[in-house]
């Protein structure tokens, strides 16, 4: 029997040679699958790969499936749709990775939201049963409730920060300053009546207005236009040319009576802040004992005081010293009055 040509004996042998043919084509449908089945795995453990980079990975798969000859259209071709797999791949899990993260982060915003809500519920139910049994508590034990939930009202906090209490502090001191301000520039506004000596080596009394605010220079001034009257020798002496001596004290021409009398300055023979006459400290009884008494002022010539302050009285004058305490004055015989320390 001839088979394809030539011999192949009987037809049992013709029977066996169609089945081994068949045995073989499916074996090679077979290798067939199972090169296309780890082809297919090749590349997914390529992708899987993620410490290889991305040109190892292309050059394996492109090994993998560039097997035998190729013409240079298809070696590019091949190498071009495996670049775009990888890269389609690569997004695609990127997006579902975004993907898995927007869930996770949407579905623990959903379980804090529920859990806040469960609070929050839970709350109102305490609140409310609280509400019901103060409905039936009277006024006095509501107040005690209340009073000890908070801070306790027994601590002192004083010393702790609080800047609403310092701005607080702050305008309430400014107002006060603001206020003693404008009550002190009324008191300077205050009329005041200066009895005065006009000493030439005797005196002569007189008295003069002036204002608490007024300098002892303004003093002089309206004293000697009052004096200039009947004293020709004033009327062509300048302020600067006279001197006012109070308490043995001679007082500086830019200090004011409002000084004197706020501070209650004291001389070295009586205060400086009354500037009335009373009796003499020095003369009268009782000298051990501080007394409000006061002398009257002098006011001279400063050519005549130059002149005479070797003498008595002027050589117990002195200039005015704020600064100075006076400790105790001498009254007429060489006693010594209170310390004024």
């Amino acid at each position: 029997m001839s088979y394809g040509g030539g011999y192949v004996g009987n037809g049992a042998d013709a029977m066996k040679i169609r089945k081994y043919e068949e045995q073989r084509k499916k074996a090679m449908e077979d290798a067939e699958k199972e090169k296309s089945a780890l082809a297919s795995e090749s590349a997914k453990s390529r992708i899987v790969n993620f410490s290889a980079g991305k040109s190892e990975v292309i050059e394996n798969a492109f090994k993998n499936e560039s097997v035998g000859l190729q013409t240079k259209a298809q070696f590019a071709e091949k190498r071009a749709n495996i670049e775009r797999e990888l890269e389609e791949e690569a997004a695609a899990r990127a997006k579902a990775t975004e993907a898995a993260e927007l869930k996770s982060k949407d579905r623990k915003r959903k379980k804090a939201k529920k859990e806040m809500t469960a609070k929050l519920s839970f709350a109102d139910d305490e609140l409310d049963e609280e509400n019901e049994d103060e409905c039936f508590l009277p006024a006095a034990k509501k107040a005690g409730k209340f009073a000890t939930v908070g801070k306790d009202p027994g601590v002192q906090t004083h010393f702790l920060p609080d800047k609403d209490r310092e701005m607080s502090e702050r305008d309430v001191r400014e107002k006060l300053k603001a206020e003693f301000i404008a009550q002190q520039e009324e008191i300077k506004k205050e009329k005041l009546e200066i009895t005065f000596s006009y000493w030439d080596g005797g005196g002569h009394r007189r008295k003069i207005e002036v204002l608490k605010g007024d300098t002892i220079g303004i003093f002089l001034g309206k004293a000697r236009e009052l004096l200039s009257k009947e004293f020709r020798e004033l009327r062509h002496e300048s302020t600067d040319g006279l001197m006012y001596i109070k308490e043995d004290l001679i007082l500086p021409h830019t200090a004011t009576f409002y000084d004197f009398i706020v501070n209650k300055v004291r001389g070295k023979s009586g205060p400086l802040f009354h500037f009335g006459v009373h009796d003499d400290v020095r003369l009268k009884g009782g000298a051990n004992i501080e007394k409000e008494d006061s002398h009257a002022g002098k006011i001279i010539h400063r050519t005549w005081y130059d002149k005479n302050k070797h003498i008595f009285p002027a050589s117990r004058w002195e200039q005015y010293d704020p600064l100075r305490p006076v400790e105790s004055y001498t009254i007429y015989g060489g006693e010594k009055g209170p310390d004024r320390r």
